[in-house]
């Protein structure tokens, strides 16, 4: 299994649309992920295996030194494999790149060892406001 990493790297919305469902838990949508992440975020990385996308995380951006992890998906086949951990790295080393000086990442219970072990995150305090 070789897996490439690529920061900003081209993807089929497709593609994107079916490993968000996988991830998620839901029916494939029909999103423009192409035009949103090109509109909204400092960048994305990819992780393909040959041509297929089999991880992708969305880095969004405030225009300063805060940059934040979004829709972190790994194939199921690919889960516990260091997919995720070095899509996060790469995330992380590119953001750097760019003068960004924190990287924030909120999530589910369940990914919390994911997210601090594997990734070295530290728990923070944080709020959540629920707009509906």
């Amino acid at each position: 299994m070789t897996i490439t990493y690529e920061w900003r790297g081209p993807f089929d919305n497709a593609a994107v649309n079916a490993l968000h469902a996988e991830g998620f838990d839901h029916a494939p949508l029909d999103d423009d992920w192409w035009v949103q992440v090109n509109r909204h975020s400092l960048g994305w990385v990819c992780a393909k295996e040959g041509d297929e996308l089999v991880g992708f995380v969305n880095v969004a951006w405030d225009g300063g030194v805060h940059a934040f992890l979004l829709d972190t998906l790994v194939a199921t086949r690919l889960r516990r494999h260091g997919v995720g951990t070095e899509l996060i790295a790469v995330a992380a080393r590119e953001a750097r790149a760019t003068g960004c000086e924190w990287l924030h990442v909120d999530f589910d219970d369940h990914l919390r060892s994911f997210y601090f072990d594997a990734c070295a995150f530290r728990p923070t305090n944080a709020g959540l406001l629920a707009l509906s």
